[in-house]
This record gives C-alpha cells, sequence and structure tokens, in this order.
C-alpha cells in the first residue's frame, strides 16, 4: 500500500542548509545550502520521483535552491509561510527546528496537494529583485523628504539634499534596467503594451502587476482577485451577516493599483460609471473604490489571456 502513495518531498531552506524529509518513507537528510549540496540532494532523490517539494520562500536564501531544482524539471510547490505555520499548529505540531519544519512541509504537501506551478523566467526573475529594490528606494525618498523638512542645521539640510539626489539616481537607474529586462523579452514587452493600453494604469503600475502578477491572463478572475487580496471575504454565522472585507493576498500589489484606481473613476468612461453606480447605491468610497481596484484586475486578465489591447465597452 505505501507504494501507491506520492511521495512529497519537504525542505526548509535556513542560510547555510537545506533540511529535507521524504513522506511517507520517513527519511530525513541534510545537504549545505550551495551547488554542492543541490547536487547531493538530487542524487539521495534519484530514486524518490517526488510529485512535490514543498519549500517556503526564505528571500535571497531560497533563490539558488529554487532556480537549480527548476532547471532540471522538478515539480516545485512553494507555500506561504503563514499557511504552513497555520497548518502546523493544525496538526498539533508546537516545536519549531528546521528538521521539524521540513516533516511538517512534506506532510502539507502530501495532505493538501498544492498545485504545482511552473517557475517564473529567468528574465522576470532579475525583473522582480530590481522591482523589490526600486520600493525600498522609495521608502528612502519620502524618508530623505522628510528630513529634508524638517532639519534646522545647514550641514544636515545639504546632506538630506544630497541623500534624495542620490535616491532619485538611482531610482532612474533601476527603471533603466527594468526597461531593458522588458526589452530583451517580446512576450514580456507585449504583455506590458496590453496592460498600458488600459486607461489609468502608467508605467509603474504595468511593471508592478506584470511583475507581482505573473499568472495574469492564465487564471480565472475570481482567482485574480484572490491573489491579490481584493476579494471580498464573508463573515457570517447562523443569521448574522458580518460586514465583507478584504486581507491577505498580495499587498504590495494591492497598493500599486490604489492610484490608478483613482485615475480610472475619472478618465475612464467605463469605471467611472460603474463607480458612480456602486456611490448612488449607498456603498462607502473606499468599499467602491476597491471594486474599481478588482475591475481593473479582472480587466487586465481578460485583455492579457485573449492578447488584445483595451478598448472602450469592455469593462
Amino acid at each position: 500500500m505505501e507504494d501507491t502513495i506520492a511521495q512529497t518531498l519537504g525542505v526548509d531552506i535556513s542560510k547555510d542548509a537545506l533540511d529535507a524529509y521524504l513522506h511517507p518513507q520517513g527519511i530525513a537528510q541534510r545537504f549545505p545550502n550551495n551547488i554542492k549540496g543541490f547536487k547531493a540532494l538530487l542524487a539521495w532523490l534519484a530514486d524518490a520521483n517526488p510529485a512535490r517539494i514543498v519549500f517556503e520562500p526564505t528571500g535571497a536564501y531560497h533563490h539558488d535552491f529554487e532556480r537549480h531544482l527548476t532547471k532540471v524539471g522538478l515539480p516545485l510547490v512553494k507555500i506561504n509561510p503563514r499557511q504552513a505555520r497555520r497548518f502546523a499548529e493544525a496538526i498539533g505540531v508546537h516545536a519549531k527546528t528546521d528538521a521539524v519544519d521540513a516533516a511538517m512541509l512534506a506532510r502539507f504537501g502530501a495532505m493538501l496537494e498544492p498545485p504545482v506551478r511552473a517557475a517564473v523566467s529567468s528574465i522576470l526573475d532579475d525583473m522582480k529583485e530590481l522591482h523589490v529594490a526600486r520600493l525600498a528606494l522609495v521608502k528612502d525618498r519620502v524618508a530623505a523628504r522628510n528630513r529634508a523638512h524638517t532639519r534646522r542645521s545647514a550641514l544636515l539640510k545639504r546632506q538630506a539634499g544630497e541623500r534624495l539626489r542620490q535616491v532619485e539616481r538611482q531610482i532612474a537607474a533601476i527603471d533603466e534596467a527594468l526597461m531593458a529586462c522588458l526589452q530583451s523579452d517580446a512576450a514580456l514587452k507585449a504583455r506590458f503594451d496590453i496592460l498600458l493600453s488600459i486607461p489609468g494604469l502608467g508605467e509603474t503600475t504595468a511593471m508592478a502587476i506584470l511583475i507581482d502578477m505573473p499568472e495574469l491572463g492564465h487564471i480565472e478572475h475570481k482567482c485574480v482577485a484572490s491573489l491579490a487580496g481584493l476579494a471580498p471575504i464573508a463573515r457570517d454565522s447562523g443569521q448574522r451577516s458580518g460586514k465583507r472585507t478584504i486581507r491577505g493576498g498580495r499587498a504590495q500589489l494591492r497598493q500599486s493599483l490604489y492610484m490608478p484606481a483613482l485615475v480610472a473613476v475619472r478618465f475612464n468612461a467605463d469605471l467611472k460609471d460603474k463607480y458612480r453606480a456602486l456611490i448612488t447605491a449607498g456603498k462607502p468610497a473606499k468599499v467602491a473604490l476597491t471594486a474599481i481596484m478588482r475591475k481593473l484586475l479582472i480587466l487586465a486578465n481578460a485583455l492579457l489571456r485573449d492578447g488584445r489591447m483595451w478598448t472602450p465597452n469592455l469593462a
């Protein structure tokens, strides 16, 4: 009977090590988190043929692991750490060590069977790193501007100004690098142009959508809203109907859509009518704007799916 059970590998990734656990065999092994360790892991898995290799994102530490195993065609599943922790608590696992986490991830994959998704291209992966760095610099720019306004010392004011100019140059350099990456991939450039055709979406937002939601155009509309954290979540119990809220999802993408939604309700006739109808129906302005954000993303999904530019009356 055990031979018919799909094998699942859980891998806990730290700075220096990979803790692996093969389910249902219950075999554990540790490997160094480097090229030598990746090759040793592959040799160890030679006869296993796992249906899933489940791991959590750990910033820079999982990147090389993910790219190396993707190249050899292994089925990788990257799951949200909070989801993994909730699963551990649900099955009564309260201890937290690297070995325990690896076993828990293997059981997560075996019991819930999360879908295996293709890894993003190397170009999009490079763009993601640049995009994350850009977001950090934008925060630095806000901080530098605030310091420039509050400093009284001439020296500190000058230093704040210099820092602000430096950040602006760095942001411009990253924007240039992002566009160079985009121009090197015809398929990505075509997707980018489709996003830009939607009134309300500028280059920065189109780039954020392209990078933060590479699945767009290949998934259902309900999934799009859920992934972005824009799907209303019901809170009903018995005869009580609770207030719907949004939460979770890809918060950075959701934030990127806020200003475009404000622009869209002014200059996109279709979405403007939708916004007015919601306000007329008694919806609060924030709820109506959230609906427009969701509508923008669903529209983008439909256009990318069909490979066509925006035209009026498609919203």
